[in-house]
């Protein structure tokens, strides 16, 4: 069950970065003097890819822990 331990942290680093992207993104998107509408677009986006990375993240920590307790 060790391929499943290192396929989860895979996945759990894969969106720990794209969390970090969205952070920065959005920081980024804020300081860009952009009009209220084109901001609430980019952050939207950014919102959805947010929340993919939070559930990839979620996906590798349970194949980790699954590893482990099988292990």
């Amino acid at each position: 069950m060790a391929w499943l331990v290192w396929t989860g942290t895979g996945l759990a680093v894969t969106g720990l970065l794209l969390l970090a992207y969205c952070i920065v993104a959005a920081i980024s998107a804020k300081r860009a003097n952009m009009p209220d509408a084109e901001l609430r677009a980019r952050l939207a986006r950014i919102v959805s890819i947010n929340m993919g990375a939070l559930l990839l993240s979620v996906l590798g920590l349970m194949s980790v822990v699954v590893g482990v307790f099988m292990s």
